[in-house]
């Protein structure tokens, strides 16, 4: 019966021990798993600011800035995931939104000042010529532009604000700063500069983030239980009560013979 006991605790005690390393396994390759995620993330997050900033190459920069904002929104998409903060990439899309609708405006703006001042006979533009509705139309536009796109810079400056609070990366709130400033000064020369200068802080803290510290996962063994005598069973002299050692055959106080 003893032995069957002994048994069933030495099964009991192996099959924790193997859930225990099971569990810790599949801890490890989760740890796994995000850093690969990490290193993922920042990866295309970067090459999409890279190539948005050669969105300002001639005749190719278009193409250069719709597949910066594509591997862009993909690696916010995978930060998102890695934070467990939805609103990186839910910012970031709002953001090229708004980006897009200010796009939009600003071609209609320039239609309709191409409209208002394209002279309607020869080559000369005169007061009489100008066209009032596509002149209207176009500043209209462009207003619609300009606020469409600062409240765009607003949302990206959440995301920048949001990665360095999460990755401790100040590049990436210099970045959020000058990014929003710079969508206010567009009017001016300094806001394109700033934008530029914006984005090149931002691949800056993509390239040196780093994953956060975590835990190491891993088996630890409980800590050694302190090993204890076993205590003998006290014995007496049926003859006169006094206690013997267990070994003893004669009573030290009686001398009667113990029974063995």
């Amino acid at each position: 019966m003893t032995l069957t006991l002994r048994k069933a605790a030495l099964n009991v005690r192996a099959i924790s021990r193997i859930q225990l390393v099971c569990k810790s396994g599949k801890k490890l390759r989760r740890k796994n798993e995000m850093g690969t995620s990490f290193q993922y993330s920042k990866t295309l997050a970067m090459e999409g600011s890279i190539f948005l900033i050669l969105g300002l190459v001639p005749y190719v920069g278009w193409a250069l800035g719709i597949i910066g904002v594509v591997l862009l929104l993909r690696g916010m998409k995978e930060f998102a995931n890695y934070y467990q903060d939805n609103s990186i990439y839910q910012n970031s899309l709002t953001g090229v939104k708004f980006y897009i609708i200010a796009l939009v405006a600003l071609a209609v703006a320039g239609a309709g000042f191409v409209v208002a001042f394209l002279p309607t006979a020869g080559f000369t533009i005169s007061v009489h010529s100008i066209n009032i509705v596509g002149l209207i139309v176009g500043i209209i536009s462009l207003f619609v532009a300009f606020a469409f796109y600062v409240v765009a810079a607003i949302h990206l400056r959440q995301t920048f604000n949001t990665l360095a609070q999460k990755s401790g990366e100040h590049s990436f709130a210099t970045a959020a700063t000058l990014l929003l400033i710079g969508s206010i000064l567009t009017i001016i020369v300094v806001g394109v500069f700033l934008i530029f200068v914006a984005w090149i802080f931002a691949v800056i803290g993509f390239f040196t983030m780093q994953p956060p510290q975590r835990q190491p996962y891993g088996y630890t063994p409980a800590p050694a239980q302190p090993m204890t005598q076993p205590q003998q069973a006290e014995r007496y002299c049926p003859n006169c009560g006094s206690p013997v050692t267990p070994d003893a055959t004669y009573c030290s106080h009686c001398g009667k013979q113990l029974a063995s």
